[in-house]
């Protein structure tokens, strides 16, 4: 098989919404023998995936070549061609992370709860694949790997949508893929890349209820917005990561300033970064905090107390508390104690990530307790939200909402419940 030609858009590619149904289709029913076969098969066909992916390096960076001279000659950013460019190294990470993810452990089959009833009837609830989940991503190809891998682990049918500027190396990357999961075992329609890049097909996606069972974004603000709006199927995504850290009263200094670099200068266009910075009045070493970010190379926007701590702060708008920089900026806030800090929180947060950094136990636990984010931390930085930092092995995405899974979303999160009722004989009276 030829891996750039695996992919074959059908008659009907010219009509999105009809492609998309005909495609869906075939995911769902390719679904049904997927979560049929055993934990063990499922593993060992991502192995042979991950196998045919390194045997396809080749193929892969020839494609991704054409990708980054598109991109050049369209005037992508350098960060956006760096996100896209694929070298041996990264082809090899990327088939490494498939096999990864064929050693975790599966979730489905997996008893929640059980009980017995009075009556003798036996109740519990197992982990089951969700179904066929769609994913709309951006400009990384990496993503076409680490959706099917978690996908297929977990039982599931993958409806994958990537980016136009990395069209080529996905459908590289897609294709070899797939040739491993099927001579694995898998259906190829199991993990299906949707052969063609018309911006209507994302719209069929968002609206193909019955069909398709979730939406995972994954990509810049402008998509997941989109998405949000749009959608007709169940989301799980997070729009913005506009995360705090509180400096509390009772914060260790060095432990302070070490976790407010790292937060927001390790890596600033990550979507675990820190935005905004809130300084407790009565710690004494703000001052001192806020000259170490603006030396490291970081722009600071402040409040009036803030803009005393420093002359170089400049004077934070009324929509600095509620942007995602992206970028070497902080917003800084200085609040009187813990409760004006929860106030911000609660009134700016993007229920993301939000950290304390506190030797003060029970202020900790109450900021743990109260911030209604889907992370909550103490003494650590943002820069954490992760799911291979958090023992996941791989994350799909990060999720804000209150429904289903939270913060970073990974096999479990893939999965939903069905109760299995066991009886005898029992009628109802």
């Amino acid at each position: 098989m030829n891996r750039m030609t695996a992919i074959s858009p059908g008659a009907d590619a010219a009509d999105p919404a009809a492609l998309v149904t005909r495609l869906a289709e075939a995911a769902r029913l390719a679904q049904r023998a997927l979560a049929a076969m055993q934990s063990e098969a499922r593993a060992a066909a991502l192995h042979c995936a991950a196998d045919a992916l390194r045997a396809a390096t080749p193929v892969v960076l020839e494609a991704n070549a054409r990708d980054l001279a598109a991109g050049k000659a369209n005037g992508l950013s350098g960060a956006m061609l760096d996100r896209l460019a694929l070298n041996e190294a990264r082809v090899a990470a990327i088939a490494d992370a498939v096999a990864a993810v064929a050693e975790l452990p599966d979730p489905v089959g997996q008893i929640i709860d059980r009980s017995e009833q009075p009556n003798g009837l036996q109740f519990q609830r197992i982990r089951v694949p969700i179904g066929v989940i769609g994913i709309i991503y951006e400009s990384r190809p990496n993503v076409t790997a680490d959706a099917t891998a978690l996908c297929v682990r977990a039982g599931n049918a993958a409806l994958l949508r990537g980016g136009s500027e990395a069209v080529h190396s996905n459908r590289a990357i897609h294709a070899a893929l797939v040739e491993g999961l099927v001579a694995g075992g898998v259906p190829a329609a199991a993990v299906t890349l949707i052969p063609s890049q018309d911006r209507a097909c994302v719209g069929a996606m968002l609206t193909a209820s019955g069909l398709i069972d979730m939406i995972v974004p994954r990509g810049g603000k402008s998509l997941v917005a989109r998405v949000q709006a749009d959608a007709r199927v169940p989301v799980l995504a997070h729009l913005d990561g506009i995360n705090h850290t509180y400096v509390h009263a009772a914060a260790d200094p060095a432990m302070a300033e070490a976790i407010a670099v790292n937060a927001k200068l390790r890596r600033t266009g990550i979507c675990g970064s820190m935005e905004t910075l809130l300084i407790d009045s009565a710690y004494p070493k703000a001052a001192a905090l806020v000259a170490t970010l603006i030396d490291a190379g970081c722009e600071v926007r402040g409040d009036g107390r803030a803009q005393a701590l420093d002359r170089r702060v400049i004077p934070a708008s009324a929509t600095d508390w509620d942007t995602e920089y992206l970028d070497a900026i902080l917003s800084v806030a200085v609040v009187d104690g813990l409760e004006a800090a929860l106030a911000h929180i609660a009134q700016h947060s993007s229920a993301h990530t939000d950290a304390i950094v506190t030797a003060d136990a029970a202020a900790a636990e109450r900021f743990l307790a109260e911030v209604d984010s889907a992370i909550v931390m103490h003494n650590a930085s943002s820069q954490f939200a992760d799911g291979g930092e958090f023992g996941l092995g791989a994350e799909i995405g990060i999720a804000t909402g209150r429904l289903h899974a939270r913060g970073p979303v990974a096999l479990e999160g893939l999965t939903t419940y069905k109760w299995q009722v066991r009886g005898s004989g029992q009628t109802r009276p």
